[in-house]
């Protein structure tokens, strides 16, 4: 059946960045480690920036995962809310990349399709579904329960992630 693919989740935000892996082999999901990383929302944006950065790269390093998957950026009515995020997004998606990881997206809609079944939904309906899925799940707020969702989704759909860079690439 082969070895079990480690996933990170990450839910990228300026004030807390949410990571969550899990291990997926065949159908099969275990739950590793979940958490967030904080940053000092008194501190400049690229001192943030660098918290956030340093964070993310001490989990990889710690956890070592397989593949990374972030979660796509919703454009909000406050123009500079929404570049801050961008910013917090791009570190997400660098510090995976860094190590040698391929890094994935999804739509919001997607990764609650993929845990809860439909496209809308509340964050108690993925904390409960993410209880069903992986009992021994531990999650300190909705940035963690959230990366572990987005990291659920990765598993379900890393092979047609996989075709489709495999086709990019060839």
């Amino acid at each position: 059946m082969g070895e079990a693919i480690r996933i990170i989740g990450i839910d990228p935000g300026l004030r807390r960045t949410g990571w969550g892996i899990i291990d997926s082999l065949g159908n099969s999901l275990r739950f590793i480690a979940s958490g967030t990383v904080r940053s000092d929302d008194k501190a400049s944006l690229a001192t943030r920036l660098c918290q956030l950065h340093d964070g993310l790269a001490e989990v990889l390093h710690r956890e070592m995962p397989h593949e990374a998957a972030v979660e796509q950026t919703f454009v909000n009515k406050d123009a500079t809310a929404t570049l801050k995020l961008g910013q917090a997004r791009g570190i997400a998606m660098l510090v995976p990349a860094r190590a040698g990881l391929v890094v994935a997206e999804y739509a919001p809609n997607a990764v609650k399709k993929a845990v809860i079944g439909v496209g809308h939904g509340e964050k108690k309906q993925i904390h409960m579904m993410l209880k069903v899925l992986m009992p021994k799940a531990v999650f300190s707020g909705d940035d963690a329960a959230d990366a572990l969702a987005i990291a659920i989704c990765h598993a379900h759909h890393r092979q047609s992630v996989a075709y489709r860079l495999a086709a990019l690439a060839g």
